[in-house]
């Protein structure tokens, strides 16, 4: 990871953080699943406070940095002073997971069209693709409700999404959460991949050749022991950083 110089006043912990989650945002920018300014990417920072970081409501992600990225609490106030707002729309659902799961620590929402189409679908993800399968048994769903503003559906989206990582907001789009940046955007680059190839194949004629659930469940299972044992998905992020750094040049 390249490094630059401390802007602001938090420790060592937290600005490695902050630029962790920077970059996360300058890597969904780099593979084309932004949504303009909507969305969020949030990290949840160590204390009993409960506190996250987010973007600042209106800029691109490409304009995300370490230093303008906002501390929250769990119902949405600043805790640390910033010229930038928040989008309300982004608590409900980020501060419901962020006081309740200790277990993740990053969470990703995006709709992509891909994923947007799959959330459309009654029948959502079909394992049936090589990266669908690692999904086998991780994905919740969620009944569309409209914009998530009101805390009254935070309960229920907890609910909806149980002990699992992924959670499919149906109509609408997808959240994953994982215990670091590194493995939520391992994992959120899983479910696009799984629902392009989805798509893809939904517009081709033929039969579908449907994987067994046995299979599907090794595949799930592999995949959850390579993250959880080597340094896989810390490699294949810092990776990624390197590629956008050659094509696009330094981040900030």
């Amino acid at each position: 990871m390249t490094s630059m110089k401390q802007t602001i006043d938090c420790s060592d912990q937290e600005w490695d953080r902050r630029e962790k989650l920077a970059y996360c945002y300058r890597l969904v920018d780099f593979f084309g699943w932004t949504e303009t300014i909507f969305n969020h990417i949030s990290l949840r920072l160590p204390g009993p406070g409960h506190h996250y970081l987010v973007n600042p409501f209106g800029l691109n992600y490409s304009e995300v940095t370490p230093a303008n990225l906002l501390k929250v609490d769990l119902e949405g106030n600043k805790a640390a002073p910033s010229e930038y707002d928040a989008n309300p729309a982004g608590f409900a659902l980020h501060s419901a997971v962020h006081g309740a799961r200790e277990d993740i620590q990053c969470l990703i929402h995006t709709h992509t069209t891909p994923i947007s189409a799959v959330a459309q679908k009654q029948a959502g993800f079909d394992h049936n693709n090589f990266y669908g399968a690692q999904l086998f048994g991780r994905v919740a769903y969620h009944d569309f409700e409209g914009i998530t503003l009101f805390d009254d559906e935070k309960a229920r989206m907890l609910s909806s999404l149980g002990s699992k990582h992924v959670l499919v907001l149906r109509n609408h789009g997808v959240a994953v959460g994982e215990r670091s940046v590194e493995t939520a955007f391992f994992l959120l680059w899983t479910v696009q991949r799984a629902a392009e190839i989805q798509c893809q194949a939904a517009s081709m004629q033929g039969e579908e050749t449907v994987l067994a659930n046995e299979v599907r469940q090794r595949c799930a299972d592999l995949t959850a022991m390579l993250i959880r044992e080597g340094a896989f998905a810390d490699r294949f992020f810092n990776a990624m950083v390197r590629k956008m750094h050659e094509e696009k040049g330094a981040s900030w």
